[in-house]
């Protein structure tokens, strides 16, 4: 990296590394497959799944494409009480309400709250059935209750698809962000003053503006390259466009082929 390319965040692997996706039930080996390839995509490698009807399986190694790591080192229990024994905080998946008031969080205050509790342990996002998610009794061992905010006339979401929306806001908790472009330097006023002054003169040698009649043109032509602040090499360019456009200088041109002459 040299000096003027910008720094790109890098997300706390550590966190990361202690967060579990745990598939509850997962009916279709394909979505397995698909989850595991969201994980790595946003950096997560620890993978739990509890009584899966299908797995190991074809059709998950291909959906995985190329996150075949995830699901080697993914660990089967035949319980979710096994699967999560060892965390500090697990937060269960699902669309529907309950009658019992309980924690409800979104996905993005899940995931701070999840990689905020990973300095004391690994902590378990819990994902249930693709047909009917977690039962009761599965989601009283999550102490939250992570909703996504779906649309409320479509709200059926795709377990890989949850894993992906959840997945990249714990990347995003963890201080991944994209690295911002770096700021062109200004260009000093005076150098600005004179892009404006060229224009006025072009304009004026144009017939475009009559110098005894400006109303507000000019003002308008600040007001419009103020806001766009074109950097010195775009500020080069306008001025470039506007000597090859000054009629002042078309008669002094040397032709560059027989039909100018």
């Amino acid at each position: 990296m040299t000096d003027s390319e910008p720094a790109i965040p890098t997300p706390d692997a550590a966190a990361l590394s202690r967060l579990r996706i745990v598939l509850v039930g997962a009916q279709h080996p394909g979505n397995i497959g698909a989850a595991a390839r969201a994980m790595k995509v946003m950096g997560l490698s620890d993978l739990a799944l509890v009584a899966p009807e299908r797995y190991p399986d074809p059709e998950a190694t291909a959906r995985a494409s190329g996150a075949d790591d995830v699901l080697a080192s993914a660990r089967v229990h035949d319980t979710l009480d096994a699967a999560v024994a060892d965390c500090v905080l697990t937060i269960g998946t699902s669309a529907r309400t309950r009658r019992t008031q309980w924690p409800l969080i979104d996905a993005r205050d899940a995931a701070g709250r999840a990689v905020a509790a990973t300095a004391n342990g690994p902590v378990a996002l819990v994902f249930g059935r693709e047909r009917s998610g977690l039962n009761n009794a599965e989601l009283d061992r999550c102490q939250l209750h992570l909703q996504v905010p779906t649309n409320p006339e479509y709200s059926s979401l795709n377990l890989a698809a949850a894993v992906q929306v959840v997945a990249y806001e714990l990347r995003v908790a963890s201080g991944h962000r994209i690295a911002a472009s770096e700021a062109h330097a200004p260009v000093p006023a005076g150098d600005m003053e004179g892009l404006f002054q060229h224009w006025h003169d072009v304009l004026v040698a144009a017939g475009f503006l009559d110098p005894n009649e400006p109303r507000i043109l000019m003002r308008r032509l600040r007001r419009l390259f103020n806001r766009a602040a074109p950097d010195r090499i775009e500020t080069n360019i306008l001025r470039g466009a506007l000597r090859a456009l000054d009629p002042r200088e078309l008669p002094n041109r040397t032709p560059k082929n027989d039909d100018d002459r």
